[in-house]
Order: C-alpha cells, then sequence, then structure tokens
C-alpha cells in the first residue's frame, strides 16, 4: 500500500494509461486492414480533439494577456530557439548514446509547442501570471501548428541520415486536420463552450481518449517493426537522462534569465513552465502527419517521457515555489 502511493505520487492516472497503451501494443499489436481502419478512427478523434480545444479556448484571455509582449516573446524563443539549438548542439554528444531515430524524437520534442492546461495549472500552483501563462501557452500551441513543420522540416531534412519529411504536404494535412477544426471550434464557441461546462467528462474522455488511441497505434506499428529488439536498457536508461539535461538546462537558464531581465517572481514562474514544456497533446497528433513512413513508435517514445519527467519535475518545482511566498507573506506580516 504505501509502495501504490509512493508510487501515485509520481504518476497520474492519464500517465498510467499511457504506459497500458504501450504494453497493450506490445501484447496485441493492431495490424492489416484492422490498422487501417484505426488509423482513420484515429484522425476523427484528432479532429475532434482540436475542435474542442477552440471551443474551450477563450478570446477574451488572450486579449487580456496579449499587452505582454516582452513576456511573451522570450517565451517563444525559449520554446521555438533555445531547444532546437540545444538539440543541434548536443546532438554529436547524445545520439551515440541512442539510436538515430531515438535522437530524431528528442530533434522532435524540441521544436514542439508549449503544453497548455498543465502549464496553467502548474503556474496557478505556484502563485504565478496565470493570465500571461493562459495567452502564451495558448499562443504557443496556434503558433506551433506553423512553426512545428517548419521546424521539423529545417532540422530533420537538413540531416543526410534520414528520410526527407514534405514539410509542405505535412503543413497541408496539420492545416485541415488540426487547424481548420481549431478554428471551426473557435467559430462555434458561444454554443459549444455550454455544453463543454456542462460535460466535462465527455471533453475529458475525447481529450485523453484521442491521445491514447494514437500511442496505442504508433507503438503497434512499432512492435510489428521490432521496436524492443532496437531498444535495449540501457538506451532506456540514456533516453531518461538525456531528456532530464534538456529540461535541467532550460529551466535553469530561464530561471536566471528572466531575472537577469527583470522580470518580477509571478513573471519568472510564468515564464519557467511556459518556457520548458514542450505539448504531447498535439506532438504526437502532429507526429502521425509529419513522420509518415518513419517508425512513429520509436520517434514518439523520447515525447512520452519527457512528458512524465516534466510533469514531476514542475509538480515539485510549483510547490516549493507557493511555498517560498507563503513564507515571504508570513515574514512580511
Amino acid at each position: 500500500m504505501i509502495l501504490w502511493r509512493y508510487f501515485r505520487t509520481f504518476f497520474d492516472n492519464f500517465t498510467l494509461l499511457l504506459f497500458v497503451m504501450v504494453f497493450l501494443a506490445t501484447l496485441w499489436p493492431v495490424q492489416g486492414q484492422a490498422a487501417i481502419a484505426f488509423n482513420h478512427v484515429t484522425d476523427i478523434a484528432i479532429a475532434l480533439l482540436f475542435f474542442l480545444h477552440g471551443a474551450k479556448l477563450s478570446r477574451e484571455a488572450i486579449i487580456q494577456g496579449i499587452t505582454h509582449w516582452r513576456l511573451h516573446l522570450f517565451i517563444f524563443a525559449a520554446t521555438f530557439v533555445l531547444f532546437p539549438v540545444l538539440g543541434l548542439v548536443f546532438r554529436p554528444i547524445f545520439e551515440p548514446f541512442l539510436t538515430p531515430t531515438l535522437y530524431l524524437g528528442i530533434l522532435y520534442i524540441c521544436v514542439l509547442p508549449s503544453t497548455v492546461q498543465s502549464s496553467i495549472a502548474f503556474t496557478s500552483v505556484a502563485r504565478g501570471n496565470v493570465a500571461a501563462a493562459m495567452c502564451s501557452a495558448s499562443l504557443s500551441n496556434i503558433l506551433g501548428m506553423f512553426l512545428t513543420p517548419v521546424l521539423v522540416g529545417l532540422l530533420i531534412n537538413a540531416q543526410a541520415n534520414h528520410q526527407d519529411v514534405n514539410s509542405t504536404q505535412a503543413a497541408l494535412s496539420i492545416v485541415f486536420m488540426l487547424l481548420v477544426p481549431f478554428v471551426l471550434g473557435q467559430l462555434c464557441r458561444s454554443k459549444v463552450f455550454p455544453l463543454i461546462q456542462r460535460y466535462p467528462v465527455v471533453v475529458k474522455v475525447v481529450d485523453q481518449g484521442s491521445i491514447l488511441l494514437v500511442v496505442y497505434a504508433a507503438f503497434s506499428e512499432a512492435i510489428n517493426e521490432g521496436l524492443w529488439q532496437q531498444v535495449s536498457g540501457s538506451i532506456m536508461i540514456a533516453l531518461v537522462v538525456i531528456c532530464c539535461v534538456f529540461l535541467a538546462i532550460v529551466m535553469v537558464g530561464l530561471t536566471y534569465a528572466s531575472r537577469a531581465l527583470g522580470f518580477n517572481k509571478q513573471d519568472e514562474i510564468t515564464i519557467v513552465f511556459c518556457g520548458s514544456k514542450k505539448t504531447l497533446a498535439s506532438g504526437l497528433p502532429m507526429a502521425k502527419i509529419l513522420f509518415v513512413g518513419h517508425p512513429i513508435g520509436m520517434l514518439i517514445l523520447p515525447l512520452i517521457l519527457f512528458h512524465q519527467i516534466q510533469l514531476v519535475v514542475c509538480g515539485i518545482l510549483a510547490a516549493r515555489y507557493a511555498r517560498r511566498q507563503d513564507n515571504q507573506g508570513v515574514i512580511e506580516q
């Protein structure tokens, strides 16, 4: 019982379900015509997911937070410039410990936008600038629909040993599969949002269910191609360490840079949480579109691990920020 409580401290229900999908795909991978049908169902679920994302996003929150342009530019620079640069700089050092495809997955993490829900949630827990976090994380995801395919093309097509990614076709696919449903959700927000508030469980099922479908389909394909024969225990350990190194460098760098640039504590918290996090919810659907012909299961494995690591680290850090502010409040009184 004590061991289970300790385990649950670090793994929420959704993360456990992600690992369950990997386990099920390992035992019973979907194949043949069933895999084709499953992919169609997954595409529909992804479109519905982004429709709901569009319907949930408050235009008022964006307008309210967008005036803090200096903070947003700093976060976007961390998300779309600092991370990709680190990915390229560390490639000669870290890739020998992994397979080329796994490091391709690391590069993919580096070009993804920030998360939305968890960035806002951790900023709120840590007593940061929640309005700015909501604006920055939301805009990051919208920009990511355009910037991620471009950065994937720049970073990955530049590597001669990888199969080219057709960024133009991928961008068009993202527009039709992700952006169009998102815009439709925004246009229908006045009618759909009350239903979202009334039936949050249904929204949660669609939100998490679509991601679980992508994970199951991707790992089924990877298992059929011999994933676990190619990824040893030592490679998995190296992958976890590399994810931790990337996250640590960015979080520490953003903390000191935000202080040097004169941001207050609330903005520092927002910068650290929004600038260091990478989205699983948008990352998995985009990987399915961007990396046609690549072993998707192996490619998204780093993202799934990075997602869990960032949740654990940010949870601990958010609680620490909150305690510090509580202690300062007591001292001031």
